[in-house]
């Protein structure tokens, strides 16, 4: 008998109302939603043993597990930098390409699952998000008193995050906010994408200029310090797309979202790649600024852009005064 794993979903608040089987195709866009809906009826369990349907209305917080057969995953990175320990706060830098929690495609080689390696007499769950590509700051708690108020404290908008970003275009103004509802609307053909439209959530993230250079051939390109007032999915690099200056090497808000289906498939082309420029979207999370959990002092962490991100800015020429 082949060995089976567990991947565990918890429903993000952006998904309340959905139907399960189109949460899950969102989630695991590969699969039919024929596939999908025997999944959740053959190969899905609750921690309470209550059977969910196709139909079933996803609230936030409901969570499950698909039962899937043991694969071989993905190579991920296996080792990240402790940058802040103190027993109740960690903070660690996450390099790029390492997810932080399990999902369709990994299981074992996660953040989650190293933390838990590397420290075994602790709990160390993160409290906030960081995409699989994003590098930076990653804060979490090393028992469950001080992640359920590190999470309360990110919800509660006591904390402040600070990422850069490598954008292609040359923004008018030197500061700038992008004020525009987000909301997943299932209009992308290849994953989820959030979208700017009039019903969305209200998403605000405030952008400033830190340098501006140009690539070889005239491109002009931005480092970027972004700053989110709102929490949405994805929502720096849809704000970005919507004004206009698409992060470099983003597969899915970048020059042509079908390039992640074609990245899913292990077909990138030479030309794909050439368009996005880095293997992996140009976004790191710099700064952190947040009340640590035990003591309420206030908290400030900064990790510089990762070697890759600095080799690709230090290749472009720097603008003329």
């Amino acid at each position: 008998m082949p060995e089976v794993v567990r991947v565990r979903f918890t429903v993000e608040p952006n998904y309340a109302g959905w139907r399960l089987d189109r949460y899950l195709q969102e989630k695991i866009r590969r699969l039919s939603r024929e596939r999908v809906q025997r999944l959740i009826e053959r190969r899905l369990e609750t921690e309470d043993g209550r059977r969910l349907k196709p139909s079933t209305r996803v609230t936030p917080g409901l969570s499950f597990a698909l039962l899937k057969d043991a694969e071989p995953e993905p190579e991920t990175p296996q080792v990240f930098d402790v940058v802040h320990d103190d027993g109740a706060l960690l903070v660690v830098d996450k390099p790029a390409g390492l997810p932080v929690h399990p999902t369709a495609r990994y299981s074992a080689n996660t953040f989650t699952t190293l933390a838990r390696a590397r420290f075994p007499d602790r709990k160390v769950d993160p409290a906030h998000r960081l995409d699989r590509e994003t590098s930076g700051l990653l804060a979490c708690g090393s028992a469950p008193e001080w992640t359920s108020r590190m999470k309360r404290d990110f919800a509660g908008g006591r904390v402040a995050k600070t990422y850069l970003a490598i954008t292609e275009g040359a923004p008018r103004e030197d500061a700038f906010t992008v004020d525009a509802p987000l909301a997943l609307t299932g209009a992308s053909a290849v994953r989820v994408r959030m979208h700017v439209t009039a019903g969305g959530l209200p998403s605000a993230t405030d952008f400033e200029v830190l340098s501006r250079r140009v690539l070889a051939g005239g491109t002009p390109v931005t480092l970027l310090a972004c700053r989110p007032r709102t929490g949405r999915q994805h929502q720096i690099r849809a704000h970005l797309a919507h004004a206009c200056l698409p992060m470099v090497g983003d597969k899915i808000y970048g020059p042509d979202e079908n390039i992640f289906d074609r990245f899913t498939r292990h077909a990138l082309t030479d030309e794909d790649r050439a368009r996005l420029r880095l293997p992996r979207h140009a976004l790191h999370a710099w700064r952190l600024e947040l009340p640590h959990p035990r003591t309420r002092e206030p908290v400030r962490l900064e990790v510089p852009l990762p070697a890759d991100l600095a080799a690709f800015w230090d290749g472009c020429t720097e603008e003329a005064a």
